[in-house]
């Protein structure tokens, strides 16, 4: 791929669409443009489309997949049908970037890898988290032991989320584990650099069967643990505590979107760029980080990103779907 842009189609139309596309405004045109948007229905293809100043609207996700114009697709539908959609964009011969969960378990995110391999073409599961330039300095951190060994990390991700829908409906893979509690488990998972622990979990479920409080205990090698309590029915304080031999360095609010660390007491800030345009969720323009990954990827003909590695996908996901089995939480893809 030569230095020309990126050139990217939106699947789907939704708030973290709209954010993404927002995020994309934040990079220089030069490098990225929002070619193409599919819907299921064209009104909203063209509203969006309208909205962001994008040239083709789709009603079929079928005829994006085919138009030649696209380099990368980001899959922002909801959850339980990022499967379908990877495998239709992945096996058209695009490249793909696909929302978190990458999946709804295990299987399923296999025939995404393989699908990805078969074709030859990039596929990154979106845990922006991992872009920020504060994971790259916390990385850098850790390497360096600015903290010493690490021996534990705790972590809490919560909102109060009546005003949302997704998180209580079992057909679309809600579920606190799944909207929040997976930006945990692959901050785990980054911290230990890929290490396999074993799990341990208890849910609060919901009449339909979907958890609205989870809480975690991972216990890596070398007897080390990540404690982690997900919740969409309270607020917590959204925030990581990773401790070592030598001190602490805490990611304070927003442990999903950070813009700041604090090393042994002392705050380093990393702030983001301005919206052009109103968001949905907070610190959106953050997104604008995995799709730089995307690009930087895609022009040294790299089939995935180092930083958020398919294996680790499907690690994260294994963790998932274990605490999953442990806390009695089902949904009808396990069943395929």
């Amino acid at each position: 791929m030569c230095a020309m842009a990126t050139r990217w189609g939106i699947c789907a139309t939704g708030r973290i669409c709209n954010d993404f596309a927002v995020a994309i405004k934040t990079l220089p045109a030069e490098d990225h443009q929002i070619v193409a948007v599919a819907a299921s229905e064209l009104s909203q293809a063209e509203e969006f489309a309208k909205k962001h100043d994008i040239p083709k609207a789709y009603d079929s996700f079928t005829d994006m997949a085919k138009d030649p114009n696209i380099d990368v697709v980001y899959i922002g539908i909801v959850t339980a049908k990022h499967h379908e959609f990877g495998l239709l964009f992945l096996r058209a011969g695009k490249n793909v970037l696909c929302e978190k969960p990458l999946a709804m378990n295990v299987k399923e995110v296999k025939e995404l890898i393989s699908a990805s391999r078969e074709n030859d073409v990039f596929l990154m599961e979106a845990f922006w988290t991992r872009f920020f330039p504060a994971m790259y300095q916390l990385r850098q951190l850790l390497a360096e032991k600015a903290i010493g060994d690490i021996k534990g990390l705790n972590l809490e991700i919560g909102m109060k989320m009546d005003h949302v829908h997704s998180p209580s409906i079992k057909e679309i893979g809600g579920g606190a584990l799944l909207d929040l509690g997976c930006y945990c488990v692959q901050l785990a998972c980054m911290v230990f650099t890929g290490e396999r622990p074993e799990v341990k979990a208890t849910s609060i479920l919901t009449e339909q069967g979907v958890d609205e409080v989870t809480a975690i205990i991972l216990k890596f090698p070398s007897n080390r643990l990540a404690t982690i309590t997900c919740s969409t029915a309270t607020q917590l304080p959204n925030r990581a505590v990773i401790f070592g031999t030598k001190g602490t360095i805490v990611i304070p609010t927003f442990v999903w979107c950070p813009t700041s660390l604090i090393v042994n007491g002392h705050e380093i800030e990393y702030p983001l760029p301005p919206p052009s345009r109103p968001l949905n969720y907070n610190k959106s323009t953050g997104l604008r980080y995995e799709a730089e990954e995307v690009r930087q990827c895609l022009l040294k003909g790299m089939k995935e990103s180092p930083i958020m590695p398919l294996a680790d996908s499907e690690l994260v996901m294994s963790i998932l779907c274990e605490i999953r089995r442990q806390c009695g939480v089902a949904f009808p893809q396990d069943a395929t």
